[in-house]
Parts: C-alpha cells; sequence; structure tokens
C-alpha cells in the first residue's frame, strides 16, 4: 500500500536508507581499517603467521592441517572475507595437506572451516565488531574481550577434529628439519607491533579512527624496516589500491544493507517476524533460538561478513531482544555466528566451494566436512545464550567462568572425537554417538548435565583402553 515515491524517498532521502548506519559506521571506521588491513598484509605478516604456525605445530600428528586451523585463526584477524582469507592461506596449506595425506575434501574443509572463524577472532571479527559497537552501544574493547573465549572454543574445535582424524588415518608430521627454525623467526616479531598498537590504543580509550590510522602508519613503516619484504613504492601504491578496492565493495555491501534494513523498518516485516517466532516457539527459548538460527543461516548465505552483521542486526536480533527478553550483547553474538557460519553450510558454502576449488575436491562433499568440522560454531552461540557468563555478561565469577570453559573444553573434544571416529584407536558407531551426546551434556550449562556427559566420556575411555589391552595381547 506504499507509493513508489514513498519507497524513493526512504531509501535515498532519509539516514534510515543507503546514507544509514551501516555507511555511516563503514565511512568512519571500516574504511581506515581496511586500509590498515592492506598495509598490513603488505608487510609480509601473513607469510609470518604461516611460518610461526608451522613452527609451533607442524612437527605434530597431521601438522599441516593444524598449521592451516592456526594460521587462518591468526590471519582472520585482520581479513574481513572467509573466501579471501580461504584462497590466501590456503593457496599455501591445503597442497601441504593433500602432500601430507588428507584427502583433498577434507583438507579443502579444514581452511574453509578455519578462515570462516577467522571472521569471529578478535579484534577485528572482519570488521563486524565496529558495527556491532555501534549498534549495541557497548565499546569496542568490550566487544573483543567478550568474544574470546567463544573463538577459542570455536578453533578448540576445529584442531581436536584435525587431531582426531591424523590419529586415525595415521598421518605424522613434517620433518623438523623442514620446519621454520624460531631463531630465524623471532627476530621478526616486530612484523606484529602494527596489531599490538592498534588493540593497545583501543583497549587504552582511544578513538577507533585514531587508532586505526596510527596502526596504518606503525604498519607501513613495520613494511619499509622489513628488509626480506621491503615495501617499495610500488608495494605502497598496491597497498592504497588494495584498500581502496576493499572499501569500494564492503561499502557497496554496506549501502545494500542499509536498503534492506529500511524495508524492513517500512514494511514491519521486522515485528511480524518476531511474532511468528515466538508463537512458534510458544515461548520456549530453545525453539526460538533454533528458528533464529534458520532464519540467520538462510539470510547469511552468499553475502559478505559485514553487510551480513548488518542484515542479521536488522532482522534476526530484534526476535531474540524484543521477542524473548535476551541479553542485547549475546542476542548480537548470537545471530552474528550463524550468520558467518552460512559460509561453510550447504547449499550455499562459499568459503567451502573456494577450498574445494584450490583441493580439486568436489565442492558438496568438501561443505559437508566443513560443517562437521565447525560443528563448535552450532553450539557455542547456545550456550552464550543460555549461560552469558561466557561472554562475560551478568554475574560472573572466576569459578563460574572457569566451569564453563573446563566442561565445554571436554565437551567439544567429546564431540570432536564423535564425529571423526577415534579416541584412543577407532570408535565403533554406538561409542561414537555417545561420545557426541555426552559431549553436548557438557556443553549445555549445569552441573547435572556437565556430571552425566563426564560420565559417558570416562566410560568410553574405559572401554577403549581395554580393547587396546586386548588388540596388543592378540597381536603378541
Amino acid at each position: 500500500g506504499m507509493s513508489m515515491d514513498l519507497v524513493v524517498y526512504n531509501i535515498f532521502y532519509t539516514t534510515n536508507g543507503i546514507i544509514g548506519t551501516p555507511i555511516s559506521v563503514c565511512s568512519t571506521y571500516i574504511a581506515l581499517f581496511l586500509l590498515f588491513g592492506a598495509f598490513l598484509e603488505a608487510t609480509g605478516v601473513a607469510n609470518f603467521f604461516i611460518d610461526c604456525a608451522n613452527a609451533l605445530v607442524g612437527w605434530a600428528s597431521g601438522g599441516p592441517a593444524k598449521v592451516a586451523v592456526v594460521s587462518s585463526a591468526l590471519c582472520g584477524m585482520v581479513s574481513g572475507s572467509s573466501v579471501g582469507n580461504t584462497v590466501t592461506t590456503g593457496s599455501v596449506t591445503i597442497p601441504m595437506m593433500k602432500k601430507t595425506g588428507y584427502p583433498p575434501e577434507f583438507a579443502g574443509a579444514v581452511e574453509a572451516a578455519s578462515s570462516t572463524g577467522g571472521q569471529i577472532m578478535p579484534p577485528i571479527m572482519g570488521a563486524a565488531a565496529f558495527i556491532m559497537a555501534e549498534m549495541t552501544g557497548y565499546e569496542y574493547s568490550d566487544i573483543i574481550v567478550r568474544a574470546i573465549l567463544p573463538a577459542f572454543l570455536y578453533f578448540l574445535g576445529i584442531f581436536l577434529g584435525v587431531h582426531f582424524k591424523a590419529k586415525k588415518l595415521g598421518l605424522v608430521g613434517l620433518k623438523r628439519e623442514e620446519l621454520p627454525k624460531w631463531k630465524l623467526l623471532l627476530p621478526k616479531i616486530y612484523l606484529l607491533l602494527p596489531l599490538i598498537i592498534l588493540t593497545w590504543m583501543v583497549i587504552a580509550g582511544q578513538t577507533m579512527a585514531k587508532s586505526a590510522i596510527y596502526g596504518t602508519i606503525v604498519a607501513i613503516v613495520v613494511g619499509i624496516i622489513n628488509k626480506d619484504d621491503r615495501m617499495t613504492p610500488s608495494k605502497f601504491v598496491n597497498g592504497l589500491e588494495n584498500g581502496g578496492k576493499n572499501c569500494l565493495s564492503i561499502g557497496i555491501a554496506c549501502g545494500i544493507a542499509g536498503i534492506i534494513s529500511v524495508c524492513i523498518t517500512m514494511t514491519g516485516l521486522g515485528g511480524k517476524l518476531i511474532t511468528y517466532v515466538v508463537k512458534l516457539s510458544g515461548g520456549n527459548l530453545f525453539i526460538a533460538l533454533f528458528l533464529t538460527m534458520i532464519c540467520c543461516i538462510i539470510l547469511g548465505m552468499g553475502v559478505p561478513t559485514t553487510a551480513n552483521y548488518i542484515i542479521m542486526a536488522s532482522t534476526c536480533a530484534p526476535i531474540l531482544i524484543n521477542g524473548m527478553s535476551m541479553h542485547i550483547l549475546a542476542a548480537n553474538m548470537f545471530v552474528f555466528y550463524f550468520g558467518i557460519v552460512a559460509d561453510i553450510t550447504p547449499p550455499v558454502a562459499l568459503a567451502a566451494y573456494a577450498g574445494a576449488a584450490i583441493a580439486k575436491a568436489p565442492p558438496m562433499k568438501t561443505a559437508l566436512n566443513a560443517t562437521r568440522l565447525a560443528i563448535a560454531a552450532f553450539i557455542i552461540p547456545y550456550i552464550f545464550a543460555y549461560n552469558n557468563a561466557m561472554i562475560f555478561v551478568g554475574d560472573v565469577t572466576f569459578f563460574g567462568v572457569a566451569s564453563i570453559v573446563i566442561s565445554a573444553t571436554l565437551g567439544m573434544a567429546s564431540i570432536a572425537s564423535g564425529f571423526m571416529g577415534y579416541l584412543i584407536h577407532d570408535l565403533k558407531w554406538y561409542s561414537r554417538i555417545a561420545l557426541i551426546a555426552g559431549g553436548l551434556l557438557m556443553v549445555i550449562p549445569g552441573t547435572v548435565t556437565d556430571l552425566a556427559g563426564l560420565a559417558i566420556l570416562i566410560v568410553i575411555l574405559l572401554i577403549q583402553r581395554a580393547e587396546n589391552k586386548k588388540e596388543k595381547k592378540a597381536a603378541v
């Protein structure tokens, strides 16, 4: 029932449409951080991250896959795209994984899942952290601190999945003599200076714009003094060019997100979504969270990180905040996680398809493997939705947070083991189901569920040890 004049006016001539919050944040903060990221990349820090990851875990069982997890987490701090992150680090790590003995679809999946996790990794979080600060009213420094624990558990889940898969396949790490030496890497630690300066300034209370400008200046200086990969005038121009290109793509995405946001407001779709989800859930939080998760995955398919979060914050977060009275930060983090995880969830799993292309593997098999590896991303948001202590909100005590961390860590280990089919040795189908169930019990907040899950894990461990002894006796 709206006239075209009114629609055009709202989209183009008000501060609720294209020239709205997304573009405002993009021009004020994101553009500067994209420029910072471009110059930081020009310093050669990505190669430094990969070398550090190799030195740290390259020697372990299935080392190259663990290198992919660690390096993607580090590179993800400055990358605003899960697909871009997959292509950048994947071009190095995926061939290494295949050479070690991982199946191509698994190699592509490890990189895609790790690179997607880079978008939830503080301090940059794919530039969404800046918009989240604007939309929730929390300080940027608060956002990145509260995102640390969920991000750690996400990468722990992938790391353990990779470890159990390597043990199952009997894969070994790279030879130590092939790995970078710490004595050669430590003198290059100054490459991290731009990130350290940026984070320190933000936490110290400086404005985000000022922090980004100083961080960029330090990145340029670091690039000039890096004799192994020195920043030449042509590299400086390339940094400006890459930063400009990234600003264009993110700016367009933010503009489109503004159109979507104003259309949701004009049509009242946001209010209808809240009403329908609350009605369908019958006031049950779990059902409301599940329905919101489905909405986020569908709306997040194929959408870049920054625009992805804006759409989630406009459409899905109000369902939980207004409809279910959830804490504003927990709700925003919940929808952000599931919007991002759309990049590895079939049928439109862009990051997984990028990994599959590099690995020369079937795209859908790669996407399914990535979803299985990143199972933590489907579980962790439910934990902090029910228990805000994981994101340091509400009545937070040291012992409360410690118990969540311990139970969630054991739970993720149990789930990863069940999905990969290996603990001490190969698991039978019923043991796999039991471990997944036990893991889920441990990640659900509550003493009774934690103890029940732990009991299942201990029983399976004892069974595995007994089976191991029998096999050794039979071999003798």
